[in-house]
């Protein structure tokens, strides 16, 4: 019998009690409440890395509203029974997520926020029945229902109902907030010139978290997860019992993410073990602290790809979740093309990251650049290795590499000198070798190389030039008795010209490659038809080596 699989699904409970597969992280629940003394814990992980998936678990478990007991039933967590004896629906839990709270303006996003608050209230709206509950709260508790308070209302918004869950149980609360940071991240993307306010929305989370975390005597304790770890006096003024606990931390580290023993066992029971090296190339690679995990929205999503279709091709799923601005908001601000350079090739660079980061400053030092990256999974550590503020960096792995690619090359091809492009193409229709030689050496060297300098990467090069000069190009397309690298038409003109481009081993070859690609031209009959259709035909071989360009004319 094939097993289901939750793409998508972050509800704890719904997983369970559907028969759904699901990847045992109940341990998580363990360790804050049985192994620290936290009052406060802060996960800091990547998006579709499992955190609101957790935090909809820790909800189920500790609700004492629930009976638990069955969905929990088999699962890691029970295996401490004098703890689940204590702990499983014992304890009032306020659960909210703010990865939804958005808007084009302060307005629009504090509508969002509100809409977000009331939803939450709705989920806890017997509380304002009780009679233990003051009449003040259930005032701003029905105005946080009906989205008609004030800014002072919003702030006071957790502290209000966690008051209220006190006075009706007559225990603290566990208050668990997910994707804290989401609202101050979307304020700084839109904090344009004409439109700030991420100074206004930093106000008032900075305001509901102080108020609901500091000194407070009706918290049992709080988990907080996140995409970064906010600097403390930007965002936790006052909280001094914040334990983080980022990508560099080993502590909590297997619970975010799946391991390599929890891949294979998923994938033993969906009977696809045999696609086990394509899963680890395109999706492990991640190191969390010292452990080593793939990422979970790409395995679950591929996984009930393969289900449905044994033959299906691996996809990007982790980059069609968002864009991908954070890696070209950098690009063109640091000197970093040679870095960039060596991480596309499959190198690593040591670089200082700080952990503790403000979302309106991200983009004011190279240091915050590495670190964002890193953060927000598009680096990862290259090896477990201790705690350091400097830190091996690398890709993680195929899917992200690719992601490059498409960011980073691109960019770097698409700033290109324009002027230098139009001056190579009117060196190639005049017939100018020599001259278009120099003009392309000079391109390369101010572009990315990936791959390895490997002959797709020049391929997309050569294809990127031409394309973005607006000439129809054919690529690899079947042609006399083969398929030539590249085919340009200028139909305006009535001219067209081939292109055979080799790779060489070494600066000294790069002519012999020339001549091996005019032979490979004449010997296929590349140019057969086109002399007939068009008035001239330009064919050329060009042989690369690293960033130089030979170029001869048959």
């Amino acid at each position: 019998m094939k097993i289901r699989i939750p793409v998508g699904n972050e509800d704890f409970d719904e997983i369970r009690q559907s028969g759904l597969y699901y990847v045992d992280k109940t341990e998580l629940i363990y360790d804050p409440a049985s192994g620290t003394e936290n009052k406060v814990s802060l996960f800091t992980r990547s998006r579709r890395f499992g955190k609101t998936l957790n935090m909809s678990m820790m909800e189920s478990y500790f609700d004492i509203n629930r009976d638990s007991k069955d969905v929990f039933e088999g699962l890691d967590i029970t295996k401490h029974e004098a703890f689940c004896k204590e702990w499983m629906n014992q304890y009032p839990v306020l659960f909210i997520s703010l990865k939804d709270v958005d808007g084009l303006d302060f307005e629009s996003a504090k509508r969002m926020l509100s809409s977000t608050l009331a939803r939450t209230c709705l989920k806890y709206s017997s509380l304002a029945d009780h009679e233990n509950v003051a009449p003040s709260d259930k005032a701003r508790f029905a105005q946080l229902l009906e989205e008609t308070g004030d800014i002072a209302v919003i702030k006071n918004a957790l502290d209000t109902v966690m008051r209220m869950m006190k006075a009706v149980y007559g225990k603290p609360v566990i208050l668990l907030v997910d994707e804290y940071d989401v609202p101050l991240a979307k304020a700084s993307e839109k904090n344009t010139a004409d439109n700030r306010y991420y100074e206004q929305m930093l106000d008032v989370i900075k305001g509901m978290l102080s108020v609901a975390l500091k000194t407070n005597a009706y918290l049992k304790f709080a988990i907080v997860t996140g995409c970064l770890c906010l600097a403390k006096e930007h965002i936790f003024t006052g909280i001094t019992h914040v334990a983080a606990y980022s990508v560099l931390e080993d502590r909590f580290s297997k619970y975010f993410g799946f391991t390599q023993s929890e891949v294979d066992d998923l994938l033993a029971a969906a009977e696809l073990s045999e696609k086990a090296d394509t899963f680890k190339s395109r999706y492990d690679g991640y190191v969390f602290g010292n452990t080593c995990v793939y990422c979970p929205w790409d395995v679950v999503s591929y996984t009930s790809a393969l289900l449905y279709d044994r033959d299906a091709e691996p996809k990007n799923y982790w980059r069609n979740t968002s864009g991908n601005g954070v890696i070209k908001e950098f690009i063109g601000k640091y000197q970093v093309s040679r870095k960039f350079e060596t991480l596309m090739n499959g190198g690593t660079i040591a670089e200082t990251i700080c952990d503790e980061l403000t979302y309106d400053t991200l983009d004011k030092t190279e240091e915050n650049l590495w670190s964002i990256l890193l953060m927000t999974g598009y680096l990862t550590k290259a090896a477990p290795s201790a705690k350091d503020t400097t830190v091996a960096l690398k890709i993680p792995n195929a899917e992200i590499a690719g992601i490059f690619q498409d960011s980073v090359a691109v960019h770097f091809r698409e700033k290109l000198d324009v002027s230098k492009q139009e001056h190579l193409m009117d060196a190639l229709w005049a017939g100018d070798a020599d001259t278009a030689s120099k003009l392309m050496s000079e391109l390369l060297r101010k572009t990315i190389s990936y791959m390895d300098y490997h002959e797709d990467y020049y391929h997309a090069f050569l294809a990127g030039i031409f394309v973005g000069r607006g000439y129809e190009t054919e690529s690899n397309k079947e042609k006399g008795l083969g398929r030539p690298d590249l085919q340009l038409f200028d139909q305006d003109d009535d001219r067209a010209m081939v292109i055979e481009a080799k790779k060489a081993d070494d600066k000294g070859r790069m002519e012999k490659a020339c001549d091996d690609a005019l032979k490979q031209i004449v010997d296929n009959e590349y140019a057969v038809g086109l002399q007939d259709e068009f008035r001239e035909v330009f064919c050329y071989g060009i042989a690369f080596f690293q960033k130089s360009a030979m170029i001869k004319k048959l």
